[in-house]
């Protein structure tokens, strides 16, 4: 019975990890694309976003909301493409711990006491996105992946599943 568990239990590894890169794929798709927009609605109507940054008591409220729509719409391409993913998603974090702090303190706040205020406020899939790409990485659906497997640099260095692996010559 122990070998029968531990054979199906090792399929049920196999198979989960070999959705590991199409998840990742389907992450950086999706919520690339949701910043993309997000971005770009910002960039087109950077008056309303100056103004609300103002209302929030955001510091050089212009320049920080160009910067915030180039970051989000310039962001969301690098993930959707799966170039430099991990670099941008760090900004991109601090941009959705931000939006929390600045504009749903009040959802902030509530994440123990009312976790349901927290996990429906606007930044959090956004932030959940993004830290499953800095963590995980792009998977090996990407350009990073790509780039990575064609350097083949000098130093027996590649990037699997967006983590460094180094062969080791005995």
């Amino acid at each position: 019975m122990r070998e029968l568990v531990e054979k199906y239990y090792l399929l049920l590894i196999r198979a989960s990890s070999s959705l590991q890169s199409p998840f990742l794929l389907a992450v950086r798709l999706y919520w690339g694309w949701q910043f993309m927009q997000t971005g770009w609605g910002k960039l087109t109507d950077v008056g309303k976003v100056v103004g609300f940054f103002t209302d929030l008591g955001i510091p050089a409220p212009a320049l920080n909301a160009y910067f915030v729509s180039a970051l989000e719409f310039g962001g969301g391409i690098l993930l959707i493409l799966g170039f430099g993913s991990r670099l941008i998603a760090v900004p991109l974090v601090i941009d959705m711990l931000v939006a929390y702090v600045t504009a749903d303190r009040e959802a902030l706040f509530s994440i123990f006491s009312n976790p349901d205020k927290f996990t429906g406020a606007a930044p959090y899939t956004f932030l959940m996105a993004s830290l499953l790409v800095v963590i995980f990485g792009p998977g090996r659906i990407s350009a990073d992946s790509f780039l990575a497997q064609r350097s083949g640099d000098g130093h027996n260095s590649r990037i699997v599943d967006g983590e460094p692996a180094v062969a080791v010559h005995h």
